[in-house]
């Protein structure tokens, strides 16, 4: 059995907006993880709309205020679609160099401090573009400058030695995926595609490890 608190640090997929269940992929994972007898303390962090730079900002302090000395813990990244975005047609929200620093900056201090996995972004739907949280606020998503992005965190990620998934591969190899963003709001995906990709981090060797192999 492992026993383990967990902190998942991100964005809206990491929090679950647009799933019915309100358990987004974390809340999944860790169920089938409780399922299995592990004994898992689950801390959803995302925030909808973060970008790299304001998790970095904020990552420290809330992970301190959940730490305890008697307890292993680990920590999860998933971020770098709204990096991507541009905002009301004008610039990207996070230039890709811009973002990549944040990303070493972030990932270096954590990993000094516990285990780290990192989650890279899932694609979208182009044809649902811009996306309009707000009556003020859009957001456009690309998946020609998501790959972008994802290319250049894996490199990084192998760099630091930081285990990296590459859902944005894995997830666009598979219609049922576009079908769920479809279902959604063309970024964030019904709650299928929170399964999904809940199990897709579920069998991830180095997830897998962290529960001890089982």
């Amino acid at each position: 059995m492992t026993q383990l608190r967990l902190l998942f640090f991100g964005d809206s997929i990491a929090n679950g907006t647009g799933d019915s269940s309100y358990l987004g992929w974390p809340g999944r994972l860790c169920a089938a993880e409780r399922a299995r007898g592990h004994d898992l303390t689950l801390y959803n962090l995302g925030v909808r709309a973060d970008t790299s730079a304001q998790i970095r900002r904020r990552w420290r302090s809330e992970a301190e205020a959940r730490w305890r000395s008697d307890v292993a813990q680990a920590l999860v990244f998933a971020f770098g679609v709204n990096d991507s975005a541009e905002e009301g047609g004008g610039a990207i929200r996070v230039p890709l160099d811009q973002s990549l620093q944040n990303a070493e900056a972030m990932l270096t201090e954590a990993k000094a401090l516990a285990p780290v996995l990192w989650i890279g972004p899932a694609p979208i739907a182009d044809a649902m573009q811009p996306l309009r949280p707000s009556a003020t606020v859009s957001f456009h998503f690309r998946n020609r400058v998501i790959a972008d992005y994802v290319a250049r965190y894996r490199e990084l990620a192998v760099r630091m030695g930081v285990p990296f998934l590459d859902t944005f591969e894995a997830l666009g190899r598979a219609p049922a995926w576009a079908r769920y963003v479809a279902a959604g709001d063309g970024v964030h995906p019904a709650a299928e595609g929170y399964a999904m990709l809940a199990r897709l981090v579920d069998d991830w060797p180095a997830w897998r490890r962290w529960m001890g192999g089982a």
